[in-house]
């Protein structure tokens, strides 16, 4: 394998997540595992080629794992690896902040939108007033 050489431990986080779906596929996969065209609904506008490559990046950088069932026809599911939750954590902190951006940059006459507010994918708490609280602590 050829060798990477990156000037900043957050550059490797940063190129780990890069691309369009990632997150959003990760947020999708913070809930539970899913099959392909489950997470096709759930991501609107993706493409089967797009997603197909974005999951095996993912997989490739022991974000997730694809689970294969012996069964005909063979039924795939992508679930988060230990690796994936713990970037989930980081991927929560992220949003708050880039929430707190968006407010800040909006009232400077800036006008960014952010099309899902919804943090909770990237908690998956049983009692989701613990995970309010957690997210409005950050």
């Amino acid at each position: 394998m050829p060798e990477r050489i990156y000037r900043l431990a957050v550059d490797v986080t940063l190129k780990a997540i890069a691309g369009k779906w990632k997150t959003s596929i990760l947020c999708n996969l913070g809930n539970k595992p899913m099959r392909t065209g489950e997470l096709k609904r759930q991501l609107p506008g993706i493409s089967q080629r797009i997603l197909t490559k974005q999951l095996n990046e993912l997989e490739q950088e022991k974000i997730i794992k694809k689970k294969i069932y012996p069964e005909v026809p063979p039924k795939v599911e992508y679930c988060l690896t230990d690796n994936g939750r713990a970037l989930r954590e980081v991927l929560l902190v992220m949003s708050k902040w880039g929430m707190q951006q968006t407010n800040l940059q909006n009232n400077d006459g800036h006008h960014y939108k952010i099309l899902d507010k919804n943090l909770y994918g990237f908690t998956n708490m049983n009692n989701k007033d613990a995970e309010r609280r957690q997210i409005d602590n950050l």
